[in-house]
């Protein structure tokens, strides 16, 4: 079971990482501008933030990651520690988007599900 969460914790690293990417590098973009609903002009004009809150989401990925690679070479505790703290604090923003923004609850959902299937999963094998 600590696999799966470890796996599961890696799925959603890779879409912080790609939050990040979305949100500080090509937040202007198209593509950007359609995932997260906004105007040429709202992406101009929000872009220091969504720069600012793309890192978040990097440093939630690399807390995430760095004890994935603590767990994978023995170092358990410290590894599921940092696993807990990067899936744990995504899981945490997910449900504060959910909660105060009702039209992004679906991002919410899509956002919040591996960190909460990896956080279970890793608890339940971790308490094996």
């Amino acid at each position: 079971m600590i696999v799966v969460g470890l796996v599961l914790a890696a799925l959603a690293a890779g879409l912080h990482g790609y939050i990040f990417w979305l949100e500080s590098v090509a937040w202007t973009t198209p593509r950007a501008r359609a995932t997260f609903g906004t105007t040429e002009q709202e992406a101009a004009a929000t872009r220091e933030l969504a720069f600012n809150q793309g890192f978040y989401n990097l440093f939630l990925a690399v807390v995430t990651a760095v004890g994935i690679v603590l767990v994978a070479v023995g170092t358990t505790g410290a590894g599921a520690a940092l696993v807990l703290a990067g899936t744990g604090s995504m899981l945490a923003a997910a449900l504060v988007l959910f909660l105060s923004s009702p039209d992004k609850r679906r991002a919410a959902v899509t956002q919040g599900i591996l960190p909460l299937l990896a956080v279970v999963a890793l608890v339940v094998g971790l308490t094996l």
